[in-house]
């Protein structure tokens, strides 16, 4: 075995698309410690710098106090506690729904979902740029999938008109798409959906906490949300925590706390996670100032690096791709920065598609106008010596 998964790692590096692990000795920050090197961090989805805030940690430590560590069991056998469900009500309350359930991950939330809503007799119509999590709750599911061109609504009325046989027709897309930075045309999407008779769910994980009035998410920020049948988002970006969750109507979570295998099978997350989660919804709410300043950061990023000649597509959030076609030159690129202190990841295939690889900047609120200055330099550097 081990000579044909080590044949097949030599073929993984000869086209520049071999991966391993960084690891990091410090506490997440706009300033990590990476492999013993002290650099800049540029790729980190801590977008409002809540990671390591202390009122977060001191939320933690209260409730590892007076609960203990792990949960014990399943949500469904003993694991089910109380800050689990005060932590689902203040999403609910936030998102302006009936009700919210927890998942451990993002990943699990997306196969969980999809798979416990729709199966062999229906249908589900994917954005091309979807995250490989929807992707693989499309495919546990069993249902047919139909993926239309990213954001083209003309394309996806087509099929939704064509389609007159599934049981079910289930629309799924991301808000924000976290490889490309780009945004979901979800009013559009809220329509087809009610024209043709499908469910509507919105992917949050990279809008929960950046976007809306009360940083619910880009559904809030389009007046939408109350057109969603399935709000889902995570809990570790934005909000500097863990977990994941489902909103929507009440008749839906009970459902899925019945039918969604990644609830059922797997045990609750810490309380102590719950807690800090909790906190950190009461920042978002407590302190927009975050996320306007991590927007505005961005922005001027994000045109910093146009003007040195860069393909940078244009957008609003701080998910900033900068694109570079091979995934030699990626690399390449991302080993310069890091050089000149900077950690930025390359993106390689299957990531992203082939002759798409890229570098991915994500800005946070935590960083300084000192930050952005020295990434810029460094950029200028790079594309010096190509």
């Amino acid at each position: 075995m081990n000579d044909i998964l080590a044949a097949e790692l030599r073929v993984f590096e000869e086209k520049c698309l071999l991966r391993s692990l960084r690891t990091v000795a410090s506490a997440q920050g706009r300033e990590i410690v990476c492999d013993g090197r002290q650099v800049l961090n540029f790729c980190s989805n801590d977008y409002l710098g809540l990671a390591a805030d202390v009122r977060i940690v001191e939320a933690a430590k209260q409730v590892m106090g007076l609960h203990g560590f792990g949960s014990g069991s399943s949500r469904l056998v003993c694991g089910n506690m109380d800050e689990h469900a005060a932590l689902e009500a203040e999403i609910a309350t936030l998102k302006k729904t009936e009700a919210a359930l927890l998942f451990s991950t993002g990943y699990m939330a997306n196969v969980g979902i999809i798979s416990a809503l729709v199966g062999r007799d229906d249908v589900i119509f994917s954005d091309r740029l979807n995250h490989a999590s929807i992707l693989d709750g499309i495919v546990l599911s069993r249902a047919e999938m139909k993926r239309y061109p990213h954001n083209d609504m003309v394309a996806l009325e087509q099929m939704l008109a064509a389609e007159t046989k599934a049981r079910r027709k289930l629309i799924v897309t991301d808000s924000v798409f976290s490889m490309d930075g780009d945004v979901a045309r979800l009013p559009e999407l809220a329509a087809l959906a009610k024209r043709y008779h499908a469910w509507l769910m919105v992917d949050e994980a990279h809008a929960f906490g950046l976007f809306g009035a009360s940083g619910a998410g880009m559904a809030e920020e389009m007046g939408v949300a109350g057109s969603i049948d399935i709000q889902m988002g995570t809990l570790s970006k934005a909000a500097g925590s863990f977990g994941a969750y489902a909103a929507g109507s009440k008749v839906l979570v009970d459902f899925l706390v019945n039918a969604a295998r990644s609830v059922v099978f797997t045990t609750a997350l810490p309380p102590s996670v719950a807690a800090a989660s909790r906190a950190a919804l009461g920042i978002i709410r407590a302190e927009p100032q975050r996320r306007e300043k991590v927007l505005a950061s961005a922005a001027f990023l994000r045109e910093a690096l146009r003007s040195l000649g860069l393909d940078v597509p244009s957008g609003t959030t701080p998910i900033i791709p900068v694109m570079l076609g091979s995934a030699e030159r990626a690399l390449c690129c991302s080993k310069e920065l890091l050089e000149s202190g900077i950690l930025v990841s390359a993106i390689r295939p299957p990531t992203v598609p082939a002759g798409t690889a890229r570098l991915r900047v994500t800005v946070t609120a935590a960083h300084t106008d000192q930050d952005l200055e020295r990434c810029v330099s460094a950029f200028r550097k790079v594309i010096s010596h190509e």
